[in-house]
């Protein structure tokens, strides 16, 4: 999760704060606007924005149109909505373009995993679930509109690209009705609209290992950032920390990089890649993000050593105790 530095929740008359509970993590939203009703009604449109959302694609509503496809979708094709048709897509072609790190397949092996209940799936679910793990196996008919999946048992979920949409269409929102200056976040992922009246939003970069603590302060504005960890939704059991970010070529959780952060100029990609450089490592991760035009990434490896992408300028040493 991000951590921002913000004032009390309404710090000036003008300042508008609210978070709810929302898509099994926090939304809040933080704007300011001359007109106080204005201001309230444009946090309300933020979060009915995400609860729509939630009921579309959340896997845990058996009513949302993501679980009809899931119980559906290999017996024939599915009529998704141009919505979420359209980000399926995008996470296919982001598929693509990480050679499989990133694969909203990955919950047929997550599905087993209940964090809360210190509960994982044995070595022979994850060796029969993860043969289902491939995002080719997700066939999209654009003309139809509808999605297929091309073997039993397959299972999509967009957690790793939902929230940065959520944040998106939020800032979209609050554009439309007049705020310049604002920022929308749903659990690891923001977005800044403009900057915090003529100063930058601090944006701090949690510690890993130290909840409630910052590793990295960053100054943005206008922009993107996310971060993949794990320490979201996680248990350690003898001595192995097992947590919700999984390798698909593998089915278990990536191992060799505590977190992941990728800032950008749209919150859906640094979402994703956020997910993406976590899966990939240091090496391969920051690799993919140098030839990506106007995103860079800091990433923290599982010794607490800290990596920029060429585009950032880090201190001399940093390393996170």
């Amino acid at each position: 999760m991000l951590l921002l530095a913000l004032a009390a929740p309404v710090a000036f008359a003008d300042w508008f704060s609210d978070a709810r509970a929302m898509m099994g993590t926090e939304v809040s939203v933080h704007l300011w606007s001359d007109d106080p009703e204005a201001g309230r009604l444009a946090l309300e449109a933020v979060f009915q924005e995400a609860a729509r959302i939630d009921r579309l694609m959340s896997t845990y509503k058996d009513e949302s149109e993501i679980s009809r496809i899931n119980r559906e979708a290999a017996q024939g094709g599915v009529a998704a909505g141009d919505e979420l048709f359209a980000l399926i897509q995008r996470s296919l072609d982001i598929s693509v373009l990480t050679h499989g790190a990133f694969d909203i397949t990955f919950d047929s092996v997550g599905q087993h995993y209940d964090f809360r209940a210190r509960q994982r799936p044995d070595p022979q679910t994850i060796e029969i679930e993860r043969e289902r793990i491939d995002y080719r196996l997700v066939k999209l008919d654009k003309a139809a509109g509808t999605v297929r999946f091309l073997r039993e048992g397959v299972r999509i979920n967009l957690g790793g690209i939902a929230k940065g949409y959520v944040v998106e269409r939020g800032i979209e929102i609050l554009r439309r009705r007049g705020v310049q200056n604002a920022i929308v976040t749903a659990g690891g992922d923001s977005r800044l609209l403009g900057d915090r009246r003529g100063r930058p939003w601090m944006v701090g970069i949690r510690d890993p290992r130290n909840d409630g603590q910052v590793a990295i302060s960053v100054p943005l504005a206008d922009e993107a950032i996310s971060t993949s960890g794990d320490y979201e939704r996680y248990f350690d059991e003898d001595g192995v920390r097992y947590h919700h970010i999984i390798r698909p070529s593998t089915g278990e959780p990536a191992g060799g990089v505590q977190s992941a952060t990728v800032f950008g100029p749209d919150a859906v990609l640094t979402d994703a890649l956020s997910t993406s450089v976590f899966v990939m490592g240091v090496e391969r991760g920051l690799t993919l993000i140098g030839r990506l035009p106007d995103y860079e990434s800091i990433v923290i490896d599982d010794e607490g050593r800290v990596y920029y992408s060429d585009g950032l300028m880090p201190p001399a040493q940093h390393t996170v105790e």
